[in-house]
């Protein structure tokens, strides 16, 4: 079938041993779209939340790389491996250094943590990451046998939570800003206990706004490839991505004039300077237009959607 002009997102739940572009590549051939997209890469042994763009929707996913993020994260004590994770191989194993079976040192010990590494805090990349050094990433050199020296960045943890123990295995959840990796945090914890970590499990369940229980599998998605209805349900509108900004509606006039790339004198009460999200008459997805910064009284286009796609369904 020849691709479509499809707009809008899914909030894919990400199964665990393929790629986020695999799972993007099989949504797009589902829906037969002409461009499809992610809005930050999940590791092949993660799973949950990967919002795949389609369209026009693409326009939009970079706003949520850089958006905050939750995972439940499942640590096992006890080892190091070479990737910080199951997928590596264990290159040392310790004792913490307190007593596990003490149930009051333990519960101490896992509080001390929580504060330790919640927070504005340093935290340097691992080796196996897509970073890149001199145009090649990271875990070419690791895999080549070779580490180089990398620069600690500052990231927040904004909360950490223990939803069960069962030494030497753990389950964390993590709150926290972009560009942090939940695997260097398990080792650095691992540290702390003097006796290493890696990652088990790791599960997005949030990023940005966009939380999971909106979520649809792989396995439903080629299901219901021949399903339109069923898509359709599931296909959200494009700016499901910007719901967290605050909207703005524009007469016939005015939206006319900020798509020509025309700066609009526009009225609202708030802030002086606020990222918009802007819709032609009334607040529905269909009059959707994009994006545009108010600033002092006057609106400026950011990201716009084409006008052709203004009113978006799978018969487009």
């Amino acid at each position: 079938m020849k691709p479509q002009s499809i707009h809008g997102v899914i909030l894919l739940d990400k199964p665990e041993g393929i790629s986020s572009q695999t799972a993007v590549t099989i949504v797009k051939r589902v829906f037969h779209a002409e461009k499809a997209g992610h809005t930050g890469t999940l590791d092949p042994m993660a799973t949950g939340l990967l919002p795949v763009c389609l369209g026009e929707a693409t326009k939009y996913s970079q706003d949520l790389l850089d958006a905050d993020k939750t995972y439940l994260a499942t640590i096992k004590f006890g080892e190091k491996t070479t990737t910080g994770d199951a997928e590596g191989e264990v290159i040392e194993t310790r004792d913490a250094n307190f007593d596990v079976t003490d149930s009051v040192q333990l519960e101490k010990k896992l509080a001390e943590a929580l504060e330790k590494f919640t927070g504005v805090i340093e935290q340097i990349p691992p080796m196996y990451s897509a970073l890149k050094r001199d145009g090649k990433p990271l875990y070419e050199y690791a895999r080549a046998g070779e580490v180089l020296e990398r620069q600690a960045r500052t990231i927040t943890i904004y909360s950490l939570k223990w939803v069960s123990v069962n030494w030497p295995v753990a389950q964390l959840q993590v709150a926290c800003s972009k560009g942090t990796y939940v695997r260097t945090l398990a080792e650095d914890i691992g540290e702390f206990f003097a006796c290493g970590a890696h990652l088990i499990g790791l599960r997005r369940e949030q990023v940005g706004h966009l939380t999971l229980s909106h979520g649809v599998t792989l396995d439903v998605v080629k299901e219901e490839a021949n399903n339109e209805v069923a898509k359709a349900a599931y296909l959200l509108p494009v700016d499901a991505l910007v719901q967290e900004l605050n909207s703005l509606k524009l007469s016939d006039e005015e939206a006319d004039r900020l798509r020509l790339g025309q700066r609009v004198p526009v009225s609202k009460s708030g802030s002086e300077e606020e990222l918009m999200r802007i819709y032609r008459g009334s607040i529905e997805p269909c009059n959707f237009m994009g994006t545009a910064d108010w600033r002092k009284g006057v609106l400026h286009p950011r990201r716009l959607m084409a006008q052709a796609v203004e009113v978006m369904n799978l018969n487009n």
